[in-house]
């Protein structure tokens, strides 16, 4: 990748590469990240300067401390620590083009992904696996489902589930914000209630962060699923939950409700 992007390196070209992977390539865009800092240093990129299309499974890792500029577009799977350490760069995983399976029936990427991040971007059309997004510190992510222990110790950033969440969703959770979609009605069994509040989606500034996420999503991965919610919002809208930690939610600078809105007014 670093050699193919010799015109980018050397004179800062935006560039679209495509590669074929397998899962035993891993830490795809780690070296190149670490290119780019020490030859852009001090250098605000563009979002998607660079664009790296990838058919196949990427193995463990894909996008670890991936820095603003570059975007990792995946259309197959993708296995654990998605976006570990994430610093910057967008990272899309959506199914290949000819799959028959629902995305968000189908686990398309694996456990903890978004270790650690503190920047960037996931969209990933299908279900993560297990401690997701533990210790996201920044980063912005839209899933169709995870496993258990969501948002672990979650300090900052914001998380879009369009599907159920295992148990123990929230433990240590400190910062930053998530919406769960829940049409089963089984999110309060599996919340770690212990420092969170809890609510369906209150306000219309908090509903058109959602709604502009979830279209993102769309546009990002072509998640027909993701689609459909939208195509009946004003049903569909009233099915999330807005999950915040209580000590953080008071330093918000929109209210989580219309009536603390209008106190401030």
């Amino acid at each position: 990748m670093i050699k193919d992007a010799h015109a980018f390196f050397a004179s800062g070209d935006k560039m679209q590469l495509q590669y074929n992977i397998r899962n035993t390539h891993r830490a795809i865009g780690t070296k190149f990240s670490s290119q780019i800092v020490k030859k852009f240093k001090g250098v605000k990129l563009q979002p998607n300067h660079v664009t790296v299309r990838l058919r196949g499974s990427a193995g463990q890792s894909l996008g670890a401390f991936a820095v603003a500029g570059l975007k990792l577009e995946v259309f197959g799977d993708s296995n654990d620590y998605v976006g570990k350490g994430l610093s910057g760069a967008t990272i899309v995983v959506r199914p290949a083009p000819s799959s028959p399976l629902k995305s968000n029936e189908n686990t398309i990427i694996g456990n903890t992904c978004l270790y650690g991040a503190t920047a960037g971007e996931l969209f990933a059309s299908g279900k993560g696996g297990e401690r997701f997004a533990v210790r996201n510190s920044g980063a912005i992510a839209v899933v169709e489902g995870i496993g258990s222990n969501g948002c672990e110790y979650m300090t900052g950033g914001t998380v879009v589930i369009l599907g159920e969440i295992g148990e123990n969703f929230g433990a240590g959770f400190t910062g930053g914000m998530a919406y769960v979609y829940d049409v089963a009605g089984n999110f309060e069994k599996r919340l770690n209630k212990e420092s969170l509040t809890w609510q369906r989606v209150a306000t219309a500034h908090w509903e058109t962060v959602l709604k502009d996420l979830i279209e993102r999503h769309v546009q990002e991965t072509g998640s027909r699923y993701a689609a459909t919610i939208l195509n009946d919002w004003h049903r569909e809208s009233a099915k999330f939950w807005q999950v915040v930690p209580r000590d953080y939610a008071k330093y918000l600078q929109y209210p989580l409700s219309e009536e603390l809105v209008a106190e401030r007014a």
